[in-house]
Formats: C-alpha cells, sequence, structure tokens
C-alpha cells in the first residue's frame, strides 16, 4: 500500500516534463467558469438547458465530434492549454466520476469543472454554480492528497495555473432584469459582482491556488444574439457598457486582493479587447463577417440556436462567432495567441505566458 503514492507521484512528474514534443510548463491546468470554457461537463446534467453536444457543434473538432464545447471545434481553454504544452483542456470533471488510481492521475493533470450557462454570482443560470464548481475541487483536491499527502498536493497546486473565465451570463441576466440601468444600479450589480468573484478566488487562494488566469467579459453587446434585438442590427450598447464596468471592477478587485493574498499572482486576459479590435478592423484579424453566426436561424443566424437543423457556413475559418454567442475555434484560437503571449492592451499586468513562467 505504501507503494501507490509513489508511484502516483512518480508517473505525475515523469508525464509533466516528458512525453514528445509537447512538453507541459506547469504541473496542471485548473479551469471554472461558463461556456466560454465548459467542454462537457454540462453533457452530464438532466434536461437539454444549455447543452452543445449534438450537431453542428464539434463539426471541425477531430472525428466531427460533439464533445460540448460551445464551439465549432476547439475553444479558447484549449488553445491556451497548448500554449502551455498540454494537448487541450484538461477533461470535465463529470467525466472523472470513479475515485481510483487512473482518475486521481488524470486530476493530477487538471480537470476542468466549468459550465455553460453559470456565472459568478450562483443566482445566475441553472447549470453548475462557481460555489459549486469549487466545491468540485474541493473533493477533487481531498482524493490526490489521500493518495499523496497533503504537502505535495499543495506544492503540486502552487505551481499550476487556475483559469476562470466568467461573468458573461451575469451581465445578461442583469440586463434581462433591467435594460435602462441607472448609474446607482450598475455601481451596485459591479459590487455585487466583485464581491462574490473576490470570495471564490480566495476560497481558490484557500484550497492552494497561487497562479490564476483571470479572462474579463467579451463585448456581448455585439454578439450576434444581440445584434438581432437591435432593429439595425447594431451592437446593443448597454450591454457593452456593462461588461467595461464589470471588467473595470474586477480589474481593482484583482489589484487590492493580490496585495493581500499570501503567493497570489495573476494575469487579466482581456477578451474585450480582442473581440473588440476584431469587429473594428476584421481584415486585419483575417476575418470577413464579424456580425453574423455560422450556425443558427433568422436575422443575422441569430434567432434561434445552432441545433442539428440549422444551416451552418462552409467558409469557418471567416467567421468570428460559431453561434449567436460564441466564438468559432478560428476566433478562439486568435484570442488565445494574444492573451497568452500579446501586450498589455491583451493582458495585463503580465500576460499568461510570465505568469507561467514565473517561478518567484
Amino acid at each position: 500500500m505504501a507503494l501507490v503514492p509513489v508511484l502516483l507521484l512518480a508517473f505525475f512528474f515523469s508525464m509533466s516534463v516528458g512525453g514528445g514534443n509537447a512538453q507541459p510548463k506547469v504541473p496542471a491546468i485548473y479551469v471554472f467558469g461558463d461556456s466560454t470554457a465548459d467542454v462537457g461537463n454540462n453533457n452530464y446534467l438532466p434536461g437539454s438547458n444549455a447543452k452543445a453536444n449534438f450537431p453542428h457543434y464539434g463539426i471541425d473538432f477531430p472525428h466531427s465530434r460533439p464533445t460540448g464545447r460551445f464551439s465549432n471545434g476547439y475553444n479558447g481553454i484549449d488553445f491556451l492549454a497548448g500554449h502551455m504544452g498540454f494537448r487541450r483542456s484538461p477533461p470535465p470533471y463529470l467525466s472523472l466520476t470513479s475515485n481510483t488510481s487512473h482518475g486521481i492521475l488524470k486530476g493530477l493533470r487538471g480537470v476542468n469543472f466549468a459550465s455553460g450557462g453559470s456565472g459568478i454570482l450562483d443566482s445566475t443560470g441553472t447549470t453548475i454554480t462557481m460555489t459549486q464548481q469549487i466545491k468540485y475541487f474541493a473533493t477533487l483536491k481531498s482524493r490526490i492528497a489521500q493518495r499523496l499527502n497533503l504537502e505535495r498536493t499543495n506544492d503540486v497546486l502552487s505551481k499550476s495555473i487556475f483559469l476562470v473565465s466568467d461573468g458573461g451570463n451575469d451581465v445578461f441576466a442583469f440586463f434581462q432584469q433591467n435594460n435602462a440601468p441607472n448609474s446607482t444600479q450598475k455601481q451596485q450589480f459591479y459590487g455585487t459582482l466583485t464581491y462574490n468573484y473576490q470570495n471564490h478566488i480566495k476560497a481558490l487562494h484557500d484550497l492552494g491556488a497561487r497562479k490564476f488566469g483571470i479572462i474579463d467579459v467579451a463585448p456581448v453587446g455585439c454578439c450576434p444574439y444581440s445584434r438581432s434585438l437591435h432593429p439595425l442590427g447594431a451592437c446593443i450598447d448597454v450591454l457593452n457598457d456593462l461588461a467595461v464596468g464589470v471588467n473595470d471592477a474586477v480589474k481593482v478587485m484583482l489589484r487590492n486582493l493580490s496585495s493581500t493574498l499570501k503567493g497570489m499572482k495573476y494575469s487579466l486576459g482581456s477578451s474585450y479587447a480582442v473581440v473588440s479590435n476584431t469587429i473594428a478592423d476584421p481584415e486585419a484579424a483575417g476575418f470577413k463577417e464579424v456580425k453574423s453566426a455560422c450556425c443558427g436561424g433568422g436575422n443575422l443566424n441569430a434567432q434561434s440556436g445552432c441545433s442539428p437543423n440549422s444551416t451552418y457556413c462552409d467558409t469557418r475559418k471567416e467567421y468570428l462567432f460559431w453561434d449567436r454567442i460564441h466564438p468559432t475555434q478560428g476566433a478562439s484560437k486568435k484570442a488565445g495567441q494574444a492573451i497568452y503571449g500579446g501586450s498589455l492592451l491583451y493582458a495585463s499586468p503580465i500576460n499568461f505566458k510570465q505568469l507561467v513562467e514565473d517561478d518567484g
């Protein structure tokens, strides 16, 4: 029995530093958030809410397999993981049902807890809340610690990357309740959101997280769904203003929190900047269509969701949006490149590459 922890640890480190061309630059990646990060957790939930495990999702994934990613192929987390030396995102937590040594080994390499439809606020959506995602991580950590020991587990976690991509659904939910909020109502919303976000990060820190890669809210007012609500197909300015307000508040919160939480390091990646700049100059970013969805139906292909009966474009590399809310694989790839190794415009106070390489 005493050999099990030793063998597990030896196998884990051999996988971390060896094996082919892609050598992981960190021990593991742990992912939290919404449909921008989900790689299949919602497949395991009852009902049909917020799922993408059917055609035409995954049409450009290997073997044209719909995995539960809200994309025609890979999503942004996959590309960020690739930059860190992994094949793609770690597996969805709900696919790791066993408490066997094999399951624990997978957990040591990283797990994705994200759930489409969820938010920073637990009141947002009806899928796996952020609080529950963190509880799942606590369960996983406990299982790993039983196999290795707490000291070794904490050492691995302190060097791992914790990715969080969330907030867009909170913005949509707030807008649906009040599409013309005044300044006071906006500030209350930002305050509530950042208070809860701060508590989530503190909870992860208490569980051993130290290096955080946070992805902000995109200009959700310019996604095809939002444009379809405008009589002229323009962006919904109120939604974008809310996204900017949330992003600004989160930036301040992270700066303050990093000065109080021991050992905390972070990079704030700006999907807002990536998408905004792409819409402003599509040709420079390699796109031709930045208003319509590739897969869907109705006005801008955005009045109905992507489904097996939907029409979809053949020139997916030219589209910014795959469905009425989510980016194409090509757009996610460009976002991953910008956030991982780009300038301060796309990630600050350091980029994700610098966060990964920071051994201090």
